[in-house]
């Protein structure tokens, strides 16, 4: 009798250990039990932790609830404006309702990933290239909408997010933009340069008026420019010649010619006679006419010995 009873205990201890090894089921943090019961499901959807079942009549399908992340294959699409284009995504979705995400669609990633192609080719397709490469954002935002309107509410699935990983160009396509971004920048660089000389056209004439009503201001910009060129340490040293200077040789000149006279002696020199008036020097650069004058006025003054 002793042992037919350990032998009925040990057969009913093996049978509880088998039916709780059938009823127990662990539901992970991230995951959501669905329980079929021959073939029906149940609505209540088991949280995560231990939950029972009734062996042989329940089947649980745990379903994970994260992000979900697949990579769209590059896909060769024609924008609106005719460009061929290599073009690859990323799509960022999740399960929010498990017994659609089970029930009305089968390997539910598999169909994520063909929707999200087809959207690809369709959005593409009705942008040009400049808004594909300057407006992304909108592109993204749009490719969006459409994988999420069939995936939603029939499937169960929320799209998070999808981006455009990269566009792949034609070698003629990215060297006429290359063209077009040189010819570009060039054209800002000399507007920039042109706008840059006519302020400072500008600036040089308002200081070369306020130089003009103080003419000492003169003197000491040029002591100024001797100071930079000589803090240079050159072996040579440019000295400018003042306009000034120049104009009171011309004056000087004219009195000298006044006080000859039209028919007097020219000069100690013995030349005579009433020879045709020099004109005046103008004012400027040109430093012969006034090398002339300060001659003709050193002769003169009887600079030279009579013979």
């Amino acid at each position: 009798m002793a042992a037919a009873a350990v032998v009925v205990l040990v057969i009913v201890v093996v049978l509880v250990v088998l039916v709780a090894s059938l009823s127990i089921r662990l539901v992970q943090q991230y995951q959501r039990g669905v329980v079929f019961r021959f073939g029906r499901v149940l609505e209540r959807i088991r949280q995560p932790g231990f939950q029972l079942i009734i062996p042989v009549a329940d089947r649980m399908v745990r379903v994970s609830m994260q992000t979900t992340v697949i990579g769209v294959p590059a896909q060769g699409v024609i924008t609106r404006d005719n460009v061929t284009l290599t073009v690859d995504a990323v799509v960022y979705y999740r399960v929010v309702d498990p017994v659609k995400a089970l029930v009305n669609v089968r390997d539910y990633p598999s169909a994520v990933l063909q929707v999200a192609q087809t959207a690809l080719r369709s959005v593409i397709g009705k942008a040009d290239l400049d808004t594909l490469l300057r407006d992304r954002d909108r592109i993204n935002a749009e490719l969006k909408t459409v994988i999420d309107a069939p995936t939603e509410k029939p499937w169960g699935l929320l799209i998070e997010r999808v981006e455009v990983k990269d566009v792949s160009l034609p070698e003629g396509m990215k060297r006429s933009m290359s063209r077009q971004a040189e010819a570009e920048r060039e054209r800002r660089a000399r507007v920039i340069a042109a706008d840059g000389e006519f302020q400072a056209s500008r600036r040089l004439a308002d200081a070369s008026r306020a130089m003009a009503n103080t003419p000492g201001a003169y003197q000491l910009r040029l002591l100024q420019t001797v100071v930079d060129v000589a803090a240079e340490k050159n072996s040579t040293l440019v000295m400018p010649f003042p306009v000034e200077l120049l104009r009171f040789f011309d004056r000087l000149a004219g009195e000298g010619r006044e006080q000859a006279g039209p028919g007097g002696q020219a000069g100690a020199g013995g030349r005579t006679g009433a020879g045709p008036t020099e004109q005046a020097t103008p004012v400027g650069p040109v430093l012969g006419p006034v090398t002339e004058s300060v001659a003709a006025a050193a002769e003169g003054d009887g600079s030279r010995p009579a013979k």
